[in-house]
Parts: structure tokens; sequence; C-alpha cells
């Protein structure tokens, strides 16, 4: 679908003569994502090195020990002291903060870790499931990059999204982790 409108695109300027606006249009583009992304790396960077720094001060073990009550609702397969909920923890932690970037090695990690107590590998566990339910409609409580975009690009109020943002994961976290369950109920109803 993009491939065929570039093309569209493409051929349309060059039979008005004017071939010259997508190079140029082509190049805007181009600088735009690259301050972009150099505002995001000042942004993602702090960020890390706040979630650096509360790791080795022991924060997110505390709050590894606070969510645990709910982890253990939530995967109630996994093992108390397994590594998963160290991973599964952090990534939801990046998820709260906004850094969907910085949460992805941890869910790789998570993953991993699920996988290993998995008892049939060639299919995704009930951990599994409902991890990844988890991490793709996650509560977002700062959503850092949106605000840092945001400000980046000259915004009024970049803190404007944060009510919102806030209401709408929650709904959204809320309605994965139903699904989650109710999938699950069908499931095993069917007898697989």
């Amino acid at each position: 679908m993009w491939l065929s409108l570039i093309l569209l695109g493409i051929f349309t300027a060059a039979v008005n003569g004017q071939i010259d606006v997508v190079t140029r249009a082509a190049l805007e583009g181009a600088q735009t994502a690259v301050k972009t992304a150099f505002g995001l790396i000042a942004i993602m960077a702090f960020w890390l090195g706040i979630v650096k720094i509360a790791e080795q001060a022991g924060l997110i073990r505390g709050l590894a020990f606070l969510v645990r009550p709910l982890v253990r609702v939530l995967f109630p397969s996994v093992p108390k002291d397994h590594p998963a909920v160290g991973a599964i923890v952090m990534n939801l932690s990046a998820n709260v903060l906004g850094l969907g970037s910085a949460a992805t090695p941890m869910g790789l990690i998570a993953m991993r870790e699920l996988q290993k107590l998995n008892p049939y590998p060639d299919r995704a566990s009930d951990a599994m499931c409902t991890f990844l339910a988890l991490n793709t409609a996650c509560l977002t409580l700062i959503p850092s990059t949106i605000i840092g975009i945001r400000a980046f690009y000259g915004s009024t109020d970049p803190t404007a999204v944060v009510g919102p943002t806030i209401l709408a994961t929650a709904c959204g976290m809320t309605a994965a982790v139903l699904v989650d369950r109710f999938l699950r109920g069908v499931y095993r109803a069917r007898g697989k």
C-alpha cells in the first residue's frame, strides 16, 4: 500500500514536471527524522539512566517486591523467585514510564525465561500470552517519549497528554487482561 502511494506520487510529480518537489520532500523528511531521533536520544538516555540508577539503588528490587502480589495473580505458573519475574517487572516499569524502546530488551529476556518454564515449547504458555497482552497494552503514567516529541516541536503544554494517556492506557490494560482471561477460559473449555 505505502509503496504504491509513494510510486504514484513520484509518477504524478514526474508527469507534471515537478520531480524536484519529490527530491526536496525526501530530503526535508530525512532531515526532520534525524532531528527528531536526536531529540529522542536525549530523552531515552535520561530515562534509561534513571532506571539504571534505580536498579543499582535497589529500587527495582523494591518495586518487584511491591508488585510481586500482582505478578503472582497474573502469572501463577511462574515460580516466586524465577528470573522471569524480575524481567517482567523491569519491562512493565519501562512501559509505565513510556519507554517502549527501553522495555523491549527486558521483554525479550522475560519471554526467554518464560519459555524455559513452558511445558509445550511449540506454543505460547498462559504466562507468555498474559505477558504479551500486558506488554502491548501496559498502563503508562509518564508518556515521556510523547512529552519529549511535543516539547521538541514547541508545544506550549507538552504534558497535556498525561491525563488522557493514563486513562486510555488504563482502559487498554484492563481490556487486555480481561480478554486474556476470557480467551484462556474459552480455549480450556474447548479442551485444547
